[in-house]
């Protein structure tokens, strides 16, 4: 085996790469067991991670923001681009311009039960060979997906409805990854006093993503509206053409996320990987050398530094079963799981059926249509839906957002997430019991209309965010990004749990309200297990005795002994660490 010694980082502002320039054999030779320097070793990764916790917000915090909040956006153009596109398939496809209502259902439910597979599997696999690993393989597979249902056929043995269905079954597991991955690698850079807002930054994507569909359907169904209007009510060739367009424009930021996911370093909190691999070590290096400003020089591998691979609690099934099996770490898990499984069941419900009744009722309180698509031309039709998806995300959703950006670091995420709960709870038992009176007249509809836009607002100033942030933080590094997974993945197990209600139910709307306020109390009841996170440590959370967190040192310069065990190193002020013990030290 061989180390590399490297060139000049160049001069500032220069970003050119590091390039290998001399090789040294390198003898192997064992592993040499100590716990003399357990307590320096202890110390050490507590004053790291200070430093981490109390690093000021930089320019690398902003490219975490756009590395992950560009993924989801994409998620949430992906995502939410359903509502219409069904419709648009119905009318091409369906029979008698609709799509039947158990098509319909499995077309709406692909995704989600994509998203619960992929949730449990990247976070799982992120624990195990590390974020940066995992991160951009989850945007290939939405990209992927994606363009093949923009391009999607049919065929003698299959419908387009059930390519369409498969496809989107597949971007859900890679959007589903993107949820723990996205969401781990932003807590575990951020700094303690700003992490609330930076990761609620990031799941504020999802709502611009939310709007640039509404955009793009508008824009799309507008520049076909003469051809609409004018295809035969039989054969709507041209909405054929709107729903691939709409689609396909979801690969566009995707492409663009993946590019800056290539670029991201391993966390500073994932000491250990599988594969020692120096090339993309120098890469993260340069990465974080050039963000933060050090000062350049001429930089070698250090084969003198000692790498001490630390006796610390590791990954594994006995292991998971002692920390989960204490009640206070048990709570939590349970609190997280089942908090975001009763938010997606209301959050889903509504967000996937937009056109179904409750929504023509709304339409016609706006003075937009008679909110029947058989009364009306097939264009104005899904214009209408598409700005009353539109009035929603902008006046409700988003200005929800901002406000969970305002105040989650300074009110901290268990008030938020009660309070959402709580007023989410009132507003949909209102709204189910007074729900045909309310339709009785234009002004008890606009009424209506406050509230559902109401209830839009407290479910992103409330659960809908906090319920993303909390599983990021609450867990040991080793489990969090599992435990997020896993909480997501409950949430997703509500959102087809909405969509079978809504399959069951859907003619009932009033029943339909009432089912999500109940369960909304039961989520403010899971609230009452969680912790409050905002000005804690994200180890102070794990619930670990943090001192004598490493109970000794094992002294190895073999890349394969033991390198899932947590890597120390001891510095000086011109070293710096890469990854897996490789250090590289400065030359003046």
């Amino acid at each position: 085996m061989s180390f590399h010694t490297l060139s000049s980082l160049g001069e500032p502002g220069d970003h050119s790469p590091i390039t290998p320039i001399k090789t040294f054999p390198l003898t192997i030779h064992g592993d040499e067991v100590s716990n003399r320097n357990a307590f320096a070793l202890d110390r050490s990764r507590t004053v790291a991670l200070e430093k981490v916790d109390r690093a000021p917000f930089s320019l690398f915090h902003v490219k975490v923001w756009l590395v992950a909040g560009a993924g989801f956006f994409t998620d949430a153009y992906d995502i939410f681009t359903i509502s219409i596109v069904a419709i648009m398939v119905g009318y091409v496809y369906g029979e008698g311009n609709h799509l039947v209502p158990w098509v319909d259902f499995g077309l709406k439910v692909a995704s989600p039960l994509g998203n619960l597979i992929g949730q449990v599997l990247f976070g799982w696999l992120a624990d195990l060979v590390g974020r940066k690993r995992m991160y951009g393989i989850e945007l290939m597979i939405i990209v992927t997906s994606t363009f093949a249902q923009a391009i999607a056929g049919s065929g003698p043995t299959v419908h387009i409805v059930g390519v369409l269905t498969f496809w989107r079954f597949l971007m859900g597991v890679g959007i589903g990854g993107d949820y723990p991955l996205s969401a781990v690698i932003t807590s575990e850079f951020a700094s303690t006093r700003s992490r609330g807002r930076l990761m609620t930054a990031v799941f504020a994507s999802q709502g611009w993503g939310y709007l640039a569909s509404t955009i793009v359907a508008l824009v799309t169904v507008s520049i076909f509206e003469g051809g609409i209007l004018h295809d035969s009510p039989t054969i709507f060739y041209h909405i054929d053409y709107c729903w691939r367009v709409l689609i396909g424009a979801g690969c566009i930021p995707g492409v663009v996320a993946l590019y800056f996911r290539l670029t991201i370093p391993e966390t500073p909190r994932f000491t250990m990987d599988i594969e020692r691999n120096v090339k993309q070590a120098c890469r993260n290096v340069e990465a974080v050398l050039s963000a933060n400003g050090v000062t350049p020089g001429v930089w070698r591998v250090d084969l003198e530094a000692s790498t001490e691979r630390t006796d610390a609690p590791k990954a594994s099934l006995r292991d998971f079963k002692e920390y989960f099996g204490r009640w206070k770490n048990a709570r939590v898990l349970i609190g997280t799981a089942y908090s975001w499984f009763a938010l997606d069941i209301a959050f889903y419900g509504l967000g996937l059926n937009s056109s179904r009744i409750f929504t023509a009722s709304i339409l016609t309180a706006l003075g937009l249509s008679s909110g029947d698509a058989e009364k009306q031309s097939v264009f104005y039709y899904l214009h209408d839906i598409i700005i009353y998806t539109m009035i929603v995300v902008s006046s409700a959703l988003l200005p929800g957002l901002l406000a969970s950006f305002l105040v989650i670091d300074s009110w901290g995420r268990k008030p938020i997430q009660l309070m959402g709960f709580i007023i989410l709870s009132v507003l949909f038992l209102v709204m189910g019991f007074e729900f045909q009176e309310f339709t009785e007249s234009v002004g008890k509809t606009k009424l209506l209309m406050f509230l559902y836009c109401l209830a839009n607002f407290f479910q992103n100033f409330g659960p809908n965010v906090t319920t993303f942030v909390i599983p990021g933080e609450v867990f040991p590094t080793r489990y969090r990004s599992t435990g997020h997974g896993f909480s997501a993945a409950c949430g997703k197990l509500g959102a087809i749990v909405a969509q079978i209600i809504f399959f069951v139910k859907g003619d009932a709307i009033e029943t339909i309200l009432k089912i999500f306020g109940f369960v909304m109390l039961t989520g403010a009841a899971s609230t009452l297990l969680l912790p409050e996170t905002r000005g804690r440590s994200l180890e102070e959370l794990s619930n670990e005795n943090q001192k004598g967190f490493i109970r000794g040192a094992r002294k190895s310069t073999h890349p394969k002994s033991d390198l899932t065990d947590r890597c120390v190193l001891k510095l000086d002020a011109n070293q710096i660490e890469l990854r897996n013990g490789i250090v590289l030290r400065k030359f003046p």
